[in-house]
């Protein structure tokens, strides 16, 4: 096998911001893929850094009454810590307001201009007065020119898909200020992306992408590119523009450019690697970048015409996966399931998630949904069930009556069928077909535990003159584990390394698979992997909520929802209810289970008011609720209606009371 030298990246997080699931399904994805080249032989680098630059950055850091640069150090120390959390091997973490970036961006822009690609132009934006700058789309809000929904920002609409210029809303508003912007000109930098369309059709075809995401390029080339503005007006955290004062690279000029500037950082601290021969246009060493499909247009037209132009080498692949969501929804602050990185390691082992994401990934960009009852089973049922539960079934055997010495000689075909799978596992993990992979490691782990219960050595282990038996079957039990482990080290490098410590090796490459273990001591067993607690995933959820906070006025994004008539509030019934009975959730921090007569009836109502209010302080109190509010179920059981209470969460929730001589089932008007 001839040996190849690769260097990964991940998309870079923005320094505006935590870890969050999103970020860990692509860090996760690319990690796994590294990893098995590195088991593999293989010299595969893997650089990332924070995306730091952009006027958010800079308002951030103002509102914070810190400079950009403390802003940047501090969100770095947060990413780099739950990196190391969920085992993502970075070579090199780094950032893009570094000196090797501003490097590489003037010389690239250099280069563009000299080749005559760079065009100027005045452009018409919306200025905000207050604040003194003008707005990116994100800052601006207003009503959609088409469907007339208030509140979208400037440059698409959520409610019915529009695109358009932020100078086509109507009554645009800064979010920056509240101010109306005012329409200014201003001369910006083109870099002339229309003159590498057909640059682009043979590219985008020739093997770089899933075909999914050039099928969805091709839209955009057979309509035909627009040049690209790649400046911005001061004030702006990034790097001036070169001989243009006041002007400012878009923080997308410099993005990918962090890639080249990560990586070589890491050469300047490893001088046996050679950037140039990463980098150097024709190189036979790989570049592979793995992002979100909603960054491809950057990553797959803009970044490779760049690279092309000045003179480098253009990506071996681009790798675009889907968005997540969590129990089939959107993730979400107000629901606990918008999971920082942080909140999931205070609850969870990273494994866990690393395990449900390999066993879901494919190659293509299809969303991922994590369904946490389906993330807890999976996990319980194929690692600890399937895969760990092989070497607890065998170990106790060999170390109790054999001193923990395996058979001389493997016993069973299995052994060799396992190893034959190797190619195909192998193959898999290549393509990104992570879930393939995994549906075939079960499958062998199916075998290996069938083999056991056919044997049954605790069986055979009570009866005398079965000695060589026991040994054999758990001998061989061990070697069938020992490649399962070897196949899922990739995904699951700690499970990997507690595996290498109990059979006592070196750790596992990939081609160990060809070679049993035999007349070998291993230790003794210890747990490798406990069940996921699904309590602790609601513990997680839990953590993960919310809240409003009163300290200072709350900021609408987006602004208030559509007004909506009188006869549509009419609907809405609301009752006087008497609380008959309170109890806590077993399992729940936040719920209490009430009991609410509403005269005559009574319903069931679970409601977030556990922090504010012990069972036994309500119960005799009169509250008021929405009596026609359509039945829910959930995890503890049925909810019947919902109590009205307001206040900013955890104990500031206040239950809204009806009078004292308010009769239960009273409409309250």
């Amino acid at each position: 096998m001839t040996k190849r030298h690769i260097l990964v990246t991940s998309a870079l997080p923005n320094a505006n911001g935590s870890i969050h699931l999103g970020h860990l399904l692509e860090h996760i994805q690319t990690d796994i893929w590294v990893r098995f080249q590195r088991m593999r032989g293989h010299t595969c680098i893997y650089v990332c850094a924070d995306d730091t630059h952009g006027a958010a950055t800079m308002l951030k850091a103002d509102e914070r009454g810190i400079s950009p640069e403390a802003l940047i150090a501090e969100i770095q120390a947060e990413h780099t810590r739950d990196f190391v959390g969920f085992g993502i091997s970075h070579d090199n973490y780094y950032s893009t307001h570094s000196p090797e970036n501003k490097e590489f961006a003037q010389a690239i822009y250099t280069r563009l201009k000299e080749a005559g690609q760079i065009k100027v132009a005045m452009v018409d934006q919306l200025y905000d007065p207050v604040k003194e700058m003008f707005l990116a789309d994100r800052f601006i809000v207003g009503t959609c020119p088409r469907c007339k929904t208030p509140g979208q920002y400037g440059d698409n609409c959520e409610a019915c898909g529009a695109t358009y210029a932020a100078t086509d809303l109507i009554e645009p508003t800064s979010k920056l200020s509240g101010a109306e912007p005012v329409l200014k000109q201003s001369k910006h930098f083109f870099f002339a992306l229309s003159n590498f369309t057909d640059f682009l059709k043979e590219w985008t075809r020739s093997g770089t992408l899933h075909e999914q995401v050039a099928n969805k390029l091709s839209e955009w080339l057979d309509a035909g590119l627009q040049d690209w503005d790649i400046s911005r007006d001061a004030p702006y955290f990034g790097f001036e523009i070169p001989g243009e004062p006041g002007k400012y690279f878009y923080v997308w000029l410099d993005a990918p450019i962090g890639y080249m500037a990560s990586f070589k950082n890491y050469c300047s601290n490893h001088p046996d690697v050679d950037f140039d021969a990463y980098w150097k246009a024709g190189s036979d060493y790989e570049v592979h970048h793995f992002i979100g499909k909603d960054i491809v247009n950057f990553h797959a037209l803009f970044w490779p015409a760049m690279l092309q132009v000045a003179g480098f080498r253009t990506p071996t692949a681009v790798h675009a996966h889907g968005f997540i969501t969590v129990n089939g929804l959107k993730m979400s602050k107000s629901r606990g399931t918008f999971i920082n990185a942080a909140t999931y390691l205070e609850h969870l082992n990273p494994e866990y998630l690393r395990y449900y994401f390999a066993a879901k990934l494919g190659s293509g960009i299809d969303d991922l949904d994590m369904n946490l009852d389906d993330f807890v089973q999976r996990v319980n049922s194929d690692v600890v069930g399937k895969v760990v539960n092989i070497a607890s079934r065998c170990a106790g055997f060999l170390v109790s009556k054999f001193d923990g010495v395996l058979a001389a000689s493997a016993g069973t075909p299995l052994i060799a069928e396992f190893a034959s799978a190797k190619d195909a596992i192998a193959g898999h993990y290549e393509n990104g077909e992570y879930g393939r992979a995994v549906r075939e490691i079960m499958a062998l782990a199916d075998k290996a535990n069938q083999y056991i219960d056919e044997h049954k050595p605790w069986v055979l282990a009570k009866e005398a003159g079965n000695e060589a038996k026991v040994q054999q079957v758990c001998s061989d039990g061990i070697n069938l584990f020992r490649l399962l482990v070897t196949y899922l080290k990739p995904i699951m490098p700690t499970l990997a390394a507690s595996s290498e410590a109990f059979l006592d090796i070196e750790p596992l490459g990939w081609d160990d698979v060809d070679t049993a273990l035999t007349g070998h001591r291993i230790n003794k067993f210890k747990p490798l992997m406990t069940r996921v607690d699904p309590d602790a995933v609601e513990r997680m959820i839990a953590a993960g909520v919310e809240t409003p906070q009163t300290d200072t006025a709350p900021t609408l994004e987006p602004p208030l929802g559509e007004e909506i008539e009188f006869d549509d509030f009419a609907k809405v019934d609301l009752r006087v209810a008497l609380i008959v009975a309170a109890e806590h959730v077993e399992g729940a921090d936040k719920l209490l289970k009430l009991t609410l007569d509403l005269g005559g009836e009574q319903r069931t109502v679970f409601a977030g008011i556990k922090a504010a209010y012990s069972p036994e302080d309500i119960v005799g109190k009169h509250t008021v609720m929405v009596a026609n509010l359509k039945p829910r179920k959930m995890k503890f059981g049925v909810s019947e209606g919902m109590v009205l209470a307001a206040g900013p969460g955890g104990k500031d929730i206040f239950l809204l009371e009806a009078d004292a001589g308010a009769q239960p089932g009273m409409i309250v008007r």
